[in-house]
C-alpha cells in the first residue's frame, strides 16, 4: 500500500516503514509524531482512489527521526566575461527526516 501525500507544497510517495526527507519542519523534536492529511492518491493492493482534490479521511502518521538534516552544498557561480565580474555563493538546504509509521486510508 502506498499513497501520494502533499507535504509543504511538495508531493511524496509514502509507504509504511520508509523514510522521507521533507522541507525543514520548525519546532519538532526527535520522536515527535506528525500527521499529514493532504492525501492526493491512495493505492491499496490495486484498488486506487484518486482524490478530487483530496482523498476523504486519509492521513499519514510519521515520526521525526532527525529534526535537522543539511543537504548537499549547491554552488552558485555568476560571471560576466571580459568585465571582471565574478560571484561565488553556496547554499545548503535544510530537511527533516521522517519515518512513515502508519497510513490510514
Amino acid at each position: 500500500m502506498y499513497v501520494i501525500v502533499e507535504i509543504q507544497g511538495q508531493q511524496f510517495k509514502a509507504e509504511k516503514d520508509r523514510f522521507l526527507y521533507v522541507q525543514h519542519i520548525q519546532d519538532v523534536k526527535e520522536g515527535d509524531k506528525v500527521e499529514f492529511d493532504r492525501v492526493l492518491l491512495s493505492d491499496a493492493d490495486g484498488e486506487v482512489k484518486v482524490g478530487a482534490p483530496l482523498v476523504e479521511g486519509a492521513k499519514v502518521v510519521c515520526e521525526v527521526e532527525t529534526p535537522l538534516v543539511k543537504g548537499d552544498k549547491v554552488i552558485v557561480f555568476k560571471k560576466k566575461r571580459r568585465k571582471g565580474y565574478r560571484r561565488k555563493n553556496g547554499h545548503r538546504q535544510q530537511f527533516t527526516k521522517v519515518v512513515i509509521k502508519d497510513i490510514v486510508a
